[in-house]
C-alpha cells in the first residue's frame, strides 16, 4: 500500500512539474486557430479581433486557418486530431453543440475528443431578409407570407445542422409554414447570395449581418431573444413581434484538443477574458449585439452540456438531419 501511494504521489508530482513547465514555455511558436467556416461569417467575425489581440497578449502570432464544410464539422475534426501541445485551437459555435443530434456520424465526439475553453460572444439570432425580393416590413407580415406561399420563399444557412438551420426548422413548426431551405459552407456564402438575391432570407447570427442591416443592404425583422439588442434598439423581438415561441440565440466559444495540458487551457482561458475586457473589444461586441463571455473551462463545459440536450430536442421534433 505504502508502495502504491508512493507511486501516484511521485506521477502527480511529474504531471505538475510537467504542467508547470508548458504553462511557463508555452507560447514558444505561432499558435493556429482553427475557424470551421469561410470568411465572413460570425464565427470569423469574432476570431479576427481576438487573434490580433491575442498575437500581442502571448508574443507570438496568432493564426486563423479557415476550414470551412460540412457545418463546422470539418473543421472540428481536424481539431479534434491536433497534438495537444497547446499550439491549436477550435473557434467553435453553437452548431458544434448541434451536430451530434443531426450527423449521422461523426469523426469526433464534441463533449470526449474536444477540451472547452471558454466563450467569446452571445449573439441573439435575427430573422433578415433581402429587402427587394422580400416586401415584407414586419415579422408579421413576413409569417403571412410564407403561409400564403408555401414552398416559394427560401431561407440560407451556414449549413445543414447549423443554427441558421434548426432556426430555420423551428421557425416552421412556430408558425406552420413551409420553406425551401439552401444550405451554405458557411454564412459568409450564405449572406453574399441573400444580399445578391439568389435567396430571401436567412436566420443569422446579428453579430454577421449587423453591417449589412446598418448599410441597407438586409432587412430585419426580428430579433429572436428575451430583449432587443442594445446596438440595434429599433429591431422588436419576436416576442413583440407576435411570435414568442420562436426564440434562438447563437453563441461562439474555443475548445483545445483533448490532450492539451491544463495548465495551457487555463492560461488560454485568462488571456481571452483579458481581451474580452479590453475597451476595444467591448466596442466590436456592442457593435455585433453580443454579450462576453469570458467563463472558466468547467462552466464552459457545463453549458455547452446543457446546449446538446437543447438542440437534440429541437432536431427530434422538426426531424432536421444533415448529409
Amino acid at each position: 500500500m505504502k508502495k502504491t501511494l508512493l507511486t501516484v504521489l511521485g506521477v502527480t508530482l511529474i504531471s505538475s512539474a510537467l504542467n508547470l513547465h508548458a504553462q511557463s514555455e508555452w507560447p514558444s511558436k505561432p499558435v493556429v486557430l482553427i475557424v470551421p467556416f469561410p470568411p465572413g461569417g460570425g464565427t470569423d467575425a469574432f476570431a479576427r479581433p481576438l487573434t490580433v489581440q491575442l498575437s500581442k497578449q502571448l508574443g507570438h502570432q496568432v493564426i486563423i486557418d479557415n476550414r470551412g464544410g460540412a457545418g463546422g464539422t470539418i473543421g472540428a475534426s481536424a481539431a479534434a486530431r491536433a497534438a495537444g501541445d497547446g499550439y491549436t485551437f477550435l473557434i467553435g459555435a453553437v452548431h458544434h453543440a448541434i451536430a451530434p443530434s443531426v450527423y449521422a456520424s461523426l469523426e469526433y465526439n464534441l463533449e470526449r475528443d474536444l477540451i472547452p475553453v471558454t466563450s467569446l460572444a452571445h449573439v441573439p439570432q435575427v430573422v433578415v431578409v433581402n429587402p427587394q425580393k422580400i416586401k415584407a416590413t414586419s415579422l408579421k407580415e413576413f409569417v403571412a407570407l410564407v403561409q400564403k406561399e408555401p414552398g416559394r420563399i427560401s431561407f440560407g444557412s451556414a449549413g445543414s445542422g447549423t443554427s441558421h438551420h434548426l432556426a430555420g426548422e423551428l421557425f416552421q413548426i412556430v408558425t406552420g409554414a413551409k420553406m425551401v431551405h439552401v444550405p451554405y459552407k458557411g454564412a459568409g456564402p450564405a449572406l453574399t447570395d441573400l444580399i445578391g438575391g439568389q435567396i430571401d432570407s436567412m436566420f443569422d447570427g446579428l453579430g454577421s449581418s449587423a453591417a449589412h442591416i446598418r448599410g441597407g443592404k438586409l432587412k430585419a425583422l426580428a430579433v429572436a431573444g428575451a430583449k432587443r439588442a442594445e446596438a440595434f434598439p429599433d429591431i422588436p423581438t419576436t416576442a413583440e413581434a407576435g411570435l414568442p415561441a420562436f426564440a434562438v440565440s447563437t453563441w461562439y466559444g474555443v475548445w483545445a484538443p483533448k490532450a492539451t495540458p491544463r495548465a495551457i487551457v487555463d492560461r488560454m482561458q485568462r488571456e481571452i477574458t483579458q481581451f474580452l475586457g479590453t475597451p476595444e473589444t467591448k466596442e466590436i461586441w456592442f457593435s455585433q449585439g453580443a454579450a462576453a463571455g469570458g467563463e472558466s473551462p468547467a462552466s464552459f463545459a457545463a453549458f455547452v452540456h446543457t446546449e446538446v440536450e437543447h438542440w437534440s430536442k429541437i432536431a427530434k421534433q422538426s426531424g432536421a438531419k444533415a448529409d
